[in-house]
């Protein structure tokens, strides 16, 4: 009888264990019941030679072979263990969570509108092309997404080049607009301080040729509004004017094709000492000691309107035509600022750079202080929570004609907020309510369902947010911890008696009094009551 591919396999394999005194194991896979479930596994098969016995370690490298079609075909070794996580840089949120970002989102939106903004919104991926050599050194750091079908995407990487995009393919160049969506960076993320990879951000900005420096006096009002409003502490707005950088740079004999990078060093101060600065200039970058000493003298100052009274007499930078604008905008600016009587929050200070290529003038930064010690008289910045300014040749880039609308925004560092706000709450204990429900519909007996959704379903259509249980018969007890858990202010409650009289009792679930409400009128006494709240 011929033997078939699988028999002449089980049987060399009989042959060498009985010649090398091996046991026959079915625990190695080798088995007849381990060969036969593979359907003989053409593979194997193809490049096994009958001819001739196998040494130990092949049988291993085959056995290996077999285990491992094994898994491929299923069972549970095959199964895939994964983690669950989110990826690194991300997080969720909870209900809790939530209502924290729920109440900052609607503080800065109102501010916003407050000041007649429009609102848009711009895809979540764009042409690689539309973002790229856009943010200088922080270009490596956006998401590049796999070739879908002949266009190279990425992931926005902020907000405000979409909008310009958006701008100069509308040919619009007038509009006063906001814009609050996820952006993506590939950074090293540091969750504690509110630095992810996904992200939201909070635009605003204007668009449009107007007089010098009008809107730019009003991002400066709004940020100021949204930092007080919020109430986070105090808090610092610096300006500076990447024309006075420039110009300083060209003073202190810095080349012209290094002004760039040289700013994006500027641009750590806030983060490192002067002196790893200095470093990174002359040891990295290829600045002359005598250029980077003579950069350390003006961008360790800051101050208000008297700085910038001295930099205009200054014997070097008053010869610089680039920042003897800057500074001649920065000098009305604040003036106007001090018509708005927030000056107390500014600071012009000249190691503020902002490291993105696509700012033309005036930038500014919002960072919240921190006292460290009675002995300290400056006070520390604990982080930025707001920052923009002045981009009047980006649209330009993106028009066929080079058409330029100049543009200013800021943008509120919403996740670095949201991470202080939730600190302050788990450090206060503060009970957060998950839901807006102002009422729950309760029965005070069993075989009321009917009348429950009755009530309900009138509530619902009158606009009040309400809520039952998803009980036939629930307890009464059980409805009132429902309303003190989850901060439900009042409970309306049917009962026999109640439907008899045509009222509705009216519970308020903090002083625990009662009263009964005609059902025509319940409505309005709902309103009433937690519009007080």
């Amino acid at each position: 009888m011929e033997l078939s591919s699988c028999e002449m396999l089980q049987q060399e394999r009989r042959l060498i264990s009985q010649e090398k005194g091996l046991p026959m194991r079915s625990e190695d896979g080798w088995s007849p019941s381990t060969l036969s479930g593979q359907s003989c596994l053409p593979e194997l098969l193809h490049s096994w030679k009958p001819q001739r016995l196998l040494i130990p370690a092949e049988i291993a490298k085959e056995v290996a072979k077999l285990l491992e079609m094994k898994a491929q075909l299923g069972g549970e070794e095959g199964k895939h263990k994964f983690v669950l996580k989110t990826p690194k840089g991300t997080r969720d949120y909870s209900p809790k969570q939530m209502a924290i970002r729920e109440r900052v989102f609607t503080a800065i939106i109102n501010c916003f509108k407050r000041h007649g903004a429009e609102v848009i919104d711009t895809p979540v991926f764009e042409l690689k092309e539309t973002l790229t050599g856009k943010y200088g050194e922080d270009s490596k750091l956006i998401y590049d997404l796999k070739d879908q079908g002949g266009e190279l995407l990425s992931l926005r990487y902020d907000l405000t080049v979409p909008f310009a995009r958006y701008l100069a393919m509308n040919k619009i160049t007038n509009i006063k607009r906001y814009h609050i969506a996820k952006v993506y960076r590939r950074d090293n993320p540091a969750m504690t301080r509110g630095r992810y990879r996904e992200f939201y951000q909070c635009d605003f900005d204007i668009a449009g040729q107007f007089d010098p420096m009008i809107p730019d006096a009003e991002c400066l009002k709004i940020v100021h509004e949204i930092l007080s409003d919020l109430q986070l502490g105090d808090f610092l707005i610096k300006v500076n004017d990447r024309r006075i950088l420039d110009g300083m740079f060209a003073v202190c004999g810095v080349p012209d094709s290094k002004f760039r990078t040289i700013c994006s060093s500027v641009d750590k101060l806030d983060k490192v000492p002067w002196e790893e600065v200095k470093n990174e200039m002359v040891g990295e970058k290829g600045l002359s000691p005598e250029a980077a000493d003579r950069i350390g003298e003006y961008v360790q100052l800051h101050g208000g309107l008297d700085l910038i009274e001295q930099l205009l007499q200054d014997p070097k930078l008053s010869q610089n035509k680039l920042a003897k604008e800057g500074l001649g905008d920065v000098k009305l600016l604040f003036e106007y600022l001090t018509l708005f009587g927030i000056t107390g929050k500014i600071s012009f200070d000249l190691s503020l750079a902002r490291g993105l290529d696509y700012y033309t003038g005036v930038i500014y930064e919002a960072v919240l202080l921190q006292q460290q010690n009675d002995h300290v008289e400056d006070p520390v910045s604990v982080g930025s929570v707001a920052g923009g300014g002045r981009y009047d040749g980006l649209v330009g880039m993106f028009d066929p004609k080079g058409r330029k609308v100049p543009c200013v925004g800021v943008s509120i560092g919403i996740e670095r907020i949201f991470s202080i706000l939730e600190q302050r709450v788990e450090a206060s204990e503060e009970k957060i309510r998950t839901t807006e429900t102002q009422v729950l519909v309760a029965s005070a007996q069993k075989k009321l369902l009917e009348e429950r959704l009755k009530l309900i379903s009138e509530l619902w259509d009158a606009g009040i947010k309400a809520e039952i249980l998803y009980k036939k018969n629930p307890k009464l007890l059980n409805q009132l911890q429902y309303c003190e858990e989850t901060g439900i202010p009042l409970v309306a409650i049917v009962g026999e008696q109640e439907l008899k009289d045509g009222v509705v009792k009216l519970r308020d679930v903090a002083t625990r009094e009662e009263v009964n409400i005609r059902r025509e009128n319940l409505i309005e006494e709902i309103r009433m009551r937690t519009s007080q709240l």
